[in-house]
């Protein structure tokens, strides 16, 4: 579902508006978050979890996409920072928070992994009507905009932006994006680095808690890695955006994770200490070489309908990376260090880096004939 749900989001967040369809997801997801709390069999958490998986997916995809229609290609990355690195921010709160409430254990006759649910649900739903009022759809739309300034807002974006105007896909757009082949590449750049993402977000404290933390201390000890990634990620993805060069940043800031990785698996089981700062080099590199991979896809896509589509394809194929972090972090490698967990990630993230640099050539090459025929629109790396 997580597959399907992105492509979905994208064509519903075109077809009714982005405020409505942001604000729709954040309301059905706070509901499933906070139903967890309730729930009391096993149907009942499959349903929800399932249904949460649903509404979640196509949150991230959907606001991507979002940016096309406000911001050109050299703006977007930092754009996409904020927002991973604000979901990077929220897991060292969460980590926080989660120690935090788990002094509640007992309050008002609940156990405290339920008001964990309930608490973290809650944002979501108050903020919901605010998104549905206020989120501004389109330049070409909003109010607050004078018709000089829409009309330069259109302009900017002209050739490097999505429109709202534009007509919903069709069977046509969607085969020229389905067929387009140099697309796939970046496809399987993002599979390449889904399986560290999902397992660092999903396993840093089981990480921590093989480090010799113990308890809830394991949890709040995951808030250094995620507050040092959010700076690192910020300040990347402006330097990608400043120096147009997002296929290098990405092939950088991989290597640097899976070094991060590297010396996590080859190091003593009890280096504590020395493991610990790997961890936050790792989370710090995985993390931050996401933005310029996600700008970079979408400053190499020529049509709103296109954007829409190729960035959803890009998040499915994701997807199985994500069910893959789940499983290589094995429970029985605790004493080893979780060794598997650390072997994969490292050579995914090698895989991602050759990638880069395989792609940046490929569109090197495409350029220099694309100005021998005299084509003024080039790839951009």
């Amino acid at each position: 579902m997580s597959t399907l749900a992105p492509h979905a989001s994208n064509y519903f967040l075109k077809r009714l508006s982005p405020s409505k369809w942001i604000a729709f997801l954040m309301l059905s997801w706070s509901v499933m978050t906070m139903g967890l709390g309730g729930v009391h069999n096993f149907a009942g958490v499959t349903a929800l979890r399932f249904m949460l998986g649903v509404f979640e997916a196509g949150l991230f995809p959907g606001l991507v996409y979002y940016l096309t229609f406000w911001y050109r290609t050299d703006e977007r990355s930092i754009r996409v920072a904020f927002i991973l690195a604000s979901a990077t921010l929220a897991g060292a709160f969460g980590g926080a928070i989660a120690y935090g409430v788990g002094h509640m254990n007992g309050t008002g006759g609940l156990s405290a992994f339920r008001w964990l649910f309930i608490l973290e649900g809650l944002p979501s739903l108050l903020s919901a009507p605010l998104v549905w009022f206020f989120l501004p759809d389109y330049p070409e739309t909003v109010k607050w905009l004078s018709p000089e300034e829409k009309a330069l807002a259109a302009e900017r974006l002209k050739l490097e932006g999505s429109h709202g105007g534009s007509k919903s896909m069709t069977w046509q757009d969607a085969k020229i994006t389905l067929t387009d082949w140099r697309l796939y590449a970046h496809y399987a750049i993002y599979f390449g680095i889904s399986t560290p993402f999902s397992s660092l977000s999903l396993f840093t404290p089981t990480i921590t808690a093989g480090l010799g933390f113990k308890d809830l201390t394991a949890q709040l000890m995951t808030v250094p890695p995620y507050a040092v990634a959010y700076v690192v990620t910020l300040l990347v993805s402006w330097s990608a955006d400043h120096f147009d060069a997002r296929a290098l940043h990405s092939a950088i800031f991989a290597t640097v994770g899976a070094i991060g990785f590297l010396a996590s698996a080859v190091l003593p089981p009890d280096a504590y200490n020395a493991r610990y700062g790997c961890l936050i080099v790792a989370a710090a590199g995985s993390f931050s070489c996401i933005p310029p991979l996600l700008g970079w896809l979408s400053s190499n896509l020529h049509s709103t309908a296109a954007a829409g589509l190729a960035i959803a394809l890009n998040i499915s194929f994701g997807a199985p990376g994500q069910i893959t972090g789940v499983w290589i972090y094995k429970a029985e490698e605790k004493k080893k260090g979780y060794p598997t967990g650390h072997w994969v990630n490292a050579g995914l993230l090698f895989f991602v880096a050759a990638g880069c640099i395989s792609l940046l050539f490929f569109y090197k090459i495409k350029n220099r004939t694309l100005r021998r025929e005299g084509v003024e629109r080039l790839f951009r790396y």
